[in-house]
């Protein structure tokens, strides 16, 4: 019988399965691989935990953040309202200021008309008076005059009385 290469192959692989299972290799193997597994099963319960946790961390911005804008509504609706009310409150005010002067005008006008009703009053008379004067100097006796400086006494001092 001869010895070829396909002997020393098979014979090469017979003491490589019993080195093999000598030295325990395929419960090294499985043991290996069953650590390798259990780090595994831990690395996804770690993610699960990780992602129940991101979940109710994002689910407490998301509620943070809907609480944060109603509360931003009710601000700019309250900030509405307050500025609506401080129009309407200009408004008035503007309103009573327009009356309070167009009255304070209105008054000044006619306080103003009836100063220049008595300065014209005052005016036609002074120009009557004279007017009088002359024609009485010109025309009247002393009879005449002295009747009438009489009579324009006693009507002066009924009128001061």
């Amino acid at each position: 019988m001869s010895l070829d290469a396909t002997f020393y192959a098979f014979v090469g692989l017979i003491l490589f399965f019993i080195v093999v299972a000598y030295f325990k290799v395929p419960g090294i193997l499985l043991r290996s691989l069953d650590s390798r597994a259990d780090e595994i099963r831990g690395e996804l319960a770690e993610a699960k935990r990780l992602r129940e946790e991101a979940q109710h961390v994002l689910a407490d911005y998301q509620r943070k953040r809907r609480e944060a804008e109603e509360e931003a509504k009710d601000i700019v609706a309250a900030a509405e309202r307050d500025a609506k009310a401080i129009k309407e409150e200009a408004r008035r005010k503007t309103e009573e200021y327009v009356e309070r002067r167009t009255a304070f005008s209105e008054q000044k006008i006619r306080q103003a008309e009836q100063e220049a009703v008595a300065a014209v009053r005052g005016a036609a008379v002074d120009v009557a008076v004279d007017a009088a004067r002359i024609v009485l100097e010109k025309k009247a006796t002393p009879a005449v005059r002295s009747k009438l400086f009489s009579q324009s006494v006693d009507a002066v001092k009924s009128r001061l009385n």
